[in-house]
């Protein structure tokens, strides 16, 4: 397997922009499994509160998964100082160039799975909210390609701005305070429709960080929707474990199989 560098868009995307956006530009890193065999495929965001993205959330996810046998990429998306909707461009984008890679790189187009971490799942859910939202065109062939993704794994994920929510995230995310009700925009339970797809979400009930409530209210907007989703409440963890290697409640570290096995069956 060759780790490799994608570039999500062109140079001249950043060229009249803020000097936050030239110092770093958005990228995916390839863990692609060998052969021909078309596989499935998840695009992994790390977490970070919009501030950061967290390393043990990123290749240890990708190659856990490769190990489920699974293609995997992991986004490298904009964070703070810049703001909504920066990061989402960038997962969209990336959907986008995954989907127009489908032959090349031996990837299924009809089962390409987005897989979030707290604020990186309030940004893995966006791209089932707003996928025709956001104008992501960069003018080359991954335009004309659908940005949404079949499926969506999110992991103690941000979801809500009005409902327990973690503000820091938001916070980052939008560059101010905002009132209640102009947090409602991005309160992803709110904003649910026919077209969501369906999702695998799992999370901890002694979550300080971002509470259980995030999950347990999005799952049921899904089911008022009547999108499939499966949900695990863990009883006990902390917030931010990963793979929950280094946690010693072992129950925690099922995740990842429970998630394959749901992506494998899951009909598109």
């Amino acid at each position: 397997m060759v780790n490799e560098k994608i570039m999500l868009w062109p140079d001249d995307k950043f060229s009249s922009t803020s000097v936050a956006d030239e110092v770093f530009k958005p990228y995916m890193e390839t863990f692609l499994l060998e052969g021909n065999d078309v596989r499935d495929v998840i695009i992994i965001c790390p977490g970070g509160a919009y501030a950061g993205r967290a390393k043990h959330e990123a290749e240890p996810i990708a190659i856990k998964f490769n190990e489920l046998g699974f293609h995997c990429l992991v986004l490298h998306y904009r964070v703070a100082p810049c703001c909504w909707p920066a990061p989402q461009e960038d997962a969209l984008r990336a959907i986008k160039i995954v989907r127009s890679n489908a032959q090349n790189w031996h990837i299924n187009p009809d089962k390409i799975a987005i897989l979030g971490f707290s604020a990186g799942g309030h940004l893995a859910c966006s791209t089932g909210i707003i996928f025709d939202e956001l104008d992501v065109m960069a003018g080359d062939s991954a335009d004309s390609f659908s940005a949404r993704p079949d499926a969506m794994i999110l992991c103690y994920p941000v979801i809500s701005g009005v409902n327990m929510p973690n503000r820091g995230s938001l916070l980052n995310l939008l560059g101010k305070e905002c009132l209640p009700q102009e947090l409602a925009e991005y309160s992803w339970e709110l904003r649910v429709k026919k077209s969501t797809p369906p999702s695998f979400i799992w999370h901890t009930a002694e979550d300080l960080a971002v509470p259980v409530e995030n999950s347990l209210n999005f799952a049921a907007a899904l089911r008022s929707h009547n999108i499939p989703f499966e949900l695990h409440i863990f009883p006990h963890g902390r917030h931010g474990l990963g793979l929950g290697v280094d946690n010693t409640i072992p129950e925690i570290q099922i995740w990842p199989e429970l998630c394959a096995r749901w992506l494998s069956d899951l009909k598109c």
